[in-house]
């Protein structure tokens, strides 16, 4: 596929570095040139430094016979202006934009659109980030929660704890722990290395177990890996931007919820927008302000503001005097690690989160969902079987004479309002929603090809 992405920041870096293993013809536009060259340094790319919206430059980057446009800049008018010149001049097939703008983004239905602003698809960061921070207040103790074929079947990461019911025990005793749940072990990650879960396999305490159940299941899934955390009823939010303010806004008549401002403006007008949450104008990193709105009693601790240093040491501050769990907004893609084995319980990472929205409407096949796990060295696909026997690799055959590529796994079909749990002996039908764990992304091109059906195969 040849793919143009405009923006050579973090997520068009990220975004190239993920796809240019896979066979994709990529060119990046830039107008700093010393950041081009950087990129092309590290990958197999090709790099035309100008304004990404020009005619000329979209040019000389290959637009007449691209077949995707990704536009990620940091200006929202720049990636709508070069999608609308690519469609207008080059009719580029597809068309992505991040869009970040929350004006831009209540009227997305009016104004994107064939007739309109063309761009296909709009990728908002700041929502994709709160709908994550949302999934992890509503289980509490998870690392991750994905959802696949519209919720009916979740992906959680939790660490098995000492303690937990599963810890010391094989995989193999997890049904007999909750017989009357299906759920699958999708991977296991030890001292950061991925292990392939056996039913002999024994889990350890610090495990970073990867599981598959109903969504319906996960909380009982839960309870046998770690002790099951009380639900969050306290909230305290640092930073009232796109994402504080979006998340206070789901959060607020289920919870109690307190939000920290440190612009007087942004808090005022906050404070009218808001139903029930508590603002604050101050500074998150104030121990006497934290002291007084009695952080020792909060269940979650949520630094969002576009400062990372601010987040790390407000939260940091927070957790040192009581509160329960810290979770920190991460924009440097190195730092997530380097915090996360700290005394912050859980960082997330914006660009992480835009490049998962990305690769959904880059791969190939019926790919519906895809999720980057792991910082990006993992992913999990919702891919859907089309065809029939004579035409699909997957339809009508068992897993097990499934040829998927080392460290794949299948760990769930949703069919229809179903959600089966992957076995050797199941059978994939037709318009089944397949749910996958590539424990290495570099093999993503071969379960594509697996899922596009062909007129010729036999």
């Amino acid at each position: 596929m040849k793919i143009i992405i405009l923006g050579a920041g973090q997520v068009g870096g990220t975004l190239a570095e993920n796809l240019v293993g896979e066979r994709n013809d990529i060119t990046v536009i830039d107008s700093d040139g010393a950041c081009l060259r950087d990129l092309q340094d590290r990958l197999d790319i090709q790099v035309v430094q100008g304004v990404g919206s020009h005619p000329d430059v979209l040019k000389k980057a290959g637009a007449e016979d691209a077949d995707m446009l990704i536009a990620v800049t940091n200006s929202d008018e720049s990636n709508m202006l070069a999608c609308q010149v690519a469609f207008t001049l080059f009719k580029t097939p597809t068309k992505i934009a991040r869009v970040r703008s929350e004006q831009y983004i209540l009227y997305k239905d009016e104004l994107f659109d064939h007739d309109k602003v063309t761009v296909d698809h709009i990728i908002a960061p700041e929502q994709l980030v709160t709908k994550a921070i949302k999934r992890l207040i509503d289980y509490p103790g998870a690392l991750q929660v994905v959802e696949f074929a519209e919720g009916k079947a979740s992906l959680v990461a939790v660490k098995a704890y000492y303690g937990g019911l599963l810890v010391g025990h094989a995989l193999s005793t997890l049904k007999e722990h909750i017989p009357n749940v299906e759920t699958r072990v999708a991977a296991i990650y030890r001292r950061g290395r991925p292990i392939r879960p056996l039913g002999t396999t024994v889990i350890e305490a610090d495990d970073e177990v990867f599981f598959i159940a109903a969504t319906k299941h996960i909380r009982a899934v839960m309870n046998e890996l770690q002790k099951l955390e009380s639900s969050y009823k306290r909230i305290m939010i640092a930073g009232g931007g796109l994402i504080g303010a979006g998340l206070a806004k789901k959060l607020e008549h289920k919870h109690n919820v307190k939000l920290i401002e440190y612009s007087e403006q942004r808090a005022t007008y906050l404070s009218g927008v808001l139903d029930n949450t508590i603002v604050f104008h101050g500074d998150a990193s104030d121990s006497d302000l934290l002291t007084d709105e009695n952080v020792e009693k909060v269940d979650a601790f949520i630094a969002v503001t576009d400062d990372d240093e601010a987040n790390i040491m407000s939260a940091m501050l927070a957790k040192r005097l009581g509160a329960k769990k810290a979770m920190v907004l991460i924009q440097r893609s190195a730092y997530v690690d380097l915090v996360q084995s700290g005394e912050i319980d859980i960082a997330f990472s914006p660009q992480q989160a835009t490049i998962s929205a990305l690769l959904t409407h880059v791969r190939r096949g019926d790919i519906v969902n895809v999720y980057s796990l792991r910082r990006g060295a993992a992913e999990a696909i919702e891919a859907i079987a089309h065809g029939d026997k004579n035409t699909s690799k997957v339809i009508g055959r068992e897993i097990s004479e499934i040829k998927l590529p080392p460290g794949t796994t299948i760990g769930a079909i949703v069919r229809e309002e179903q959600v089966i749990i992957a076995h050797s002996d199941t059978v994939i039908q037709a318009n089944d929603h397949v749910i996958l764990f590539l424990v290495d992304k570099k093999f993503i091109s071969d379960v594509e090809k697996i899922f596009q059906p062909s007129a010729i195969f036999f």
